[in-house]
């Protein structure tokens, strides 16, 4: 597509833009009284304004019901994390029996491996990628010490090659091959938080299964924002974090995936818990474990109903959407993004680079060159929310809910303004 560096053009995009009016289900902080250019979906998702709709309904019930709240509401809270699957299934390409939420990424993750790493003397390898976020990189670490391994020898981790800032599929394969009977999990990122590389998940996952390796995914940069067809991967596992493209609110709870070809088993391994007991014999206060018949199974405790009510305010967006809709502008407002940075790159002579393979989803990694913190100091004092990552990475992710083609026009005007000799002097 042919882009344009203008306003006029821009404003064009965006009343051509069949999701222009979600923005305004959404609040924007503001700097120097107006909104912010929001770039850190991929860590903080906006606040959708019916969220205070949804709590303030278990805050009603509370004070009016008290513990009758659990049954007697509008939206029971017993069953409050039922109404979450329908919704979820879709954007993960899950069967909604597949799909619950629960708790927190890393915990959850720790609780998936319960069943989905069972090491053997022979086989007790687990492949990740290098630089793997670093809360992957303690809960793999700990798993494996658990078991009496050592992380140095269990633990082997895809590299990038040198000189190249992301990870090549045939480089996974060949360490899934080498790694053979060994390979007890491959366990990786779906979308690279670093880089913003969407791996190629399919073709992962065959390999991995086809070695006789579970297989997992960690998909807090994936899931909505990339497509996933998790079932029809044949993936085992996958654990998510909601608040990023989510929106569901800061720490807020993770949801989890667990392929139909693991429901009803009694004897697989897992931390059992009251709220994966068969919903309909819960309240008989029985001894003996009878899990329930799908991922809830993996249910360890009550649900924090007044944690996930913003999350089920979010999912009503994405349900009102849809995936192909997001995907599609995200797509379009991620290369306008990318058109205005080479512009600019060209205009100033190139002190920064984009690092992000065509592999991608909502996020542009933007690598500098000797500028240090000082222009992400910059871009946060004159309205531009991004954030930076170690050693000298600014990420740049315009989700497709909210932000506007418009924003990217204006995000290419203020990073052209610290390159002015006026500025830098």
């Amino acid at each position: 597509m042919n882009f344009e560096n203008t306003q006029q053009y821009a404003q064009q995009l965006d009343q051509q833009d069949p999701l222009r009016s979600y923005r305004d289900k959404f609040h924007f902080p503001k700097v120097n009284g107006k909104e912010v250019i929001y770039f850190t979906g991929n860590s903080l998702g906006l606040q959708p304004k019916n969220a205070k709709k949804y709590v303030d309904e278990i805050m009603t019930d509370w004070a009016e019901l008290a513990v009758e709240g659990h049954f007697q509401a509008e939206k029971p809270w017993w069953d409050y994390h039922e109404r979450f699957a329908e919704k979820l299934a879709p954007i993960v390409g899950a069967k909604p029996s597949e799909v619950t939420v629960m708790n927190t990424l890393t915990v959850n993750l720790h609780l998936l491996m319960v069943s989905f790493y069972r090491p053997t003397s022979k086989r007790y390898k687990i492949i990740m990628e290098e630089k793997a976020f670093p809360s992957d990189q303690y809960m793999v670490a700990s798993q494996v010490r658990f078991h009496g391994f050592d992380p140095e020898e269990a633990i082997i981790t895809v590299k990038k090659r040198e000189g190249e800032h992301y990870f090549r599929t045939e480089d996974v394969l060949q360490v899934i091959e080498e790694t053979g009977e060994e390979c007890a999990l491959v366990l990786m990122g779906g979308v690279n938080y670093y880089n913003g590389q969407v791996l190629d998940m399919e073709t992962i996952t065959k390999a991995g299964k086809g070695i006789g390796a579970f297989v997992g995914w960690d998909l807090a940069h994936a899931a909505g924002n990339v497509e996933l067809k998790l079932h029809e991967w044949d993936v085992d596992f996958a654990a998510w974090c909601s608040y990023k493209y989510m929106n569901s609110g800061p720490g807020n709870a993770s949801g989890c995936f667990v392929h139909e070809q693991y429901h009803g088993q009694k004897d697989i391994p897992r931390f059992e818990g009251w709220w994966g007991h068969s919903k309909e014999r819960r309240f008989l206060m029985e001894p003996e474990f009878q899990p329930e018949p799908d991922a809830n199974a993996w249910q360890v405790s009550n649900a924090p109903v007044l944690a996930l009510a913003p999350y089920l305010a979010s999912l009503e967006l994405f349900e009102e959407v849809g995936m192909p809709a997001l995907n599609e502008k995200r797509n379009k407002i991620v290369a306008y993004l990318e058109f205005i940075l080479q512009e600019v790159a060209e205009e100033v002579g190139g002190h920064f680079e984009i690092i992000t393979p065509k592999e991608r989803g909502t996020q542009l990694s933007v690598f500098l060159h000797g500028q240090g913190k000082e222009l992400f100091h910059y871009l946060m004092k004159n309205g531009v929310v991004t954030d930076w990552r170690e050693p000298n990475v600014i990420r740049l992710a315009p989700a497709a809910f909210y932000c506007s083609f418009t924003d990217m026009y204006e995000f290419g005007r203020i990073l052209r303004g610290y390159f002015s000799s006026e500025t830098r002097t």
